[in-house]
């Protein structure tokens, strides 16, 4: 299963995002009969808010957001039109702002990023039926 969302309009995009993986999660529950913890659903939804709020404030041009079900795990995609990956900074409980990488990373069984030109792709994988 797989879900996608365009995310370069503005920011409504990023409450859209959340409502598409709740909605998607949703569907995965019920129609695929895939166990989804409800503490899951909830990292999905922060997940991809910060991700697509990043590339909303960082990249110049268009981002997408897919969603794919592999079996027990959601792989949670944004793609988006900055090159440049963006850089874990050393915990501070003190810094305003810039903490979206660091809640992906904590939250996510699994974090990549990939050069994909002319931009980047953030891969973050959640186990659904734990969490």
């Amino acid at each position: 299963m797989k879900a996608s969302l365009s995310a370069d309009v503005d920011g409504s995009r990023i409450a859209h995002a959340r409502h598409l993986a709740v909605s998607f999660l949703s569907t995965v529950r019920e129609a695929r009969s895939i166990p989804v913890a409800d503490s899951a659903v909830e990292i999905v939804q922060l997940i991809v808010s910060e991700l697509v709020t990043n590339a909303r404030k960082y990249a110049p041009g268009p981002a997408l957001l897919q969603l794919l079900v592999t079996g027990n795990s959601l792989r949670i995609e944004l793609w988006d039109s900055n090159p440049l990956p963006p850089a874990v900074k050393t915990p501070d409980p003190g810094r305003i702002g810039q903490h979206g990488l660091e809640i992906v990373t904590a939250l996510a069984h699994k974090v990549t990023i990939e050069t994909t030109p002319p931009g980047k792709r953030i891969i973050a994988t959640v186990i659904l039926d734990t969490a």
